[in-house]
């Protein structure tokens, strides 16, 4: 089985070492989709099967906590596991978020291991 995942940071370069990341990590990936924000990721998910989200939190236009929250008030997105990646680590905004039902948390920087185990983790 392979995955639809979505890629959600306004730093091109993160998406890229995430996806490179993914590859070393041996996970079987589909279709890749790449965006800068929450907005792009709504309209990816609007129209595209995506198995995977993995955001950062704080972009322009809209944060990754702001499209979480869209994501979880939509019965058709709510169910997406989301892996937060990012920065900020407080284990106050960690509760926060897995309180809003994301899967995962990542701390930058992180490791293929970590991205894997993530993965394996949503995937059982």
């Amino acid at each position: 089985m392979s995955f639809n995942i979505l890629l959600v940071d306004d730093s091109k370069t993160v998406r890229a070492v995430i996806s490179k990341t993914l590859e070393l990590a041996g996970v079987p990936v589909n279709k890749l989709y790449e965006v800068s924000n929450g907005k792009e990721a709504l309209d990816i998910l609007a129209d595209n099967w995506v198995d995977i989200v993995f955001t950062d939190i704080n972009m322009p236009v809209m944060t990754g906590i702001e499209m979480i929250e869209k994501m979880s008030e939509n019965d058709l997105l709510k169910n997406i596991p989301v892996v937060v990646i990012s920065t900020e680590g407080s284990r106050t905004r960690i509760e926060m978020l897995k309180s809003k039902g994301i899967s995962d948390y990542i701390r930058k920087p992180f490791t293929p291991e970590q991205i894997k185990k993530a993965v394996d983790n949503i995937t059982g």
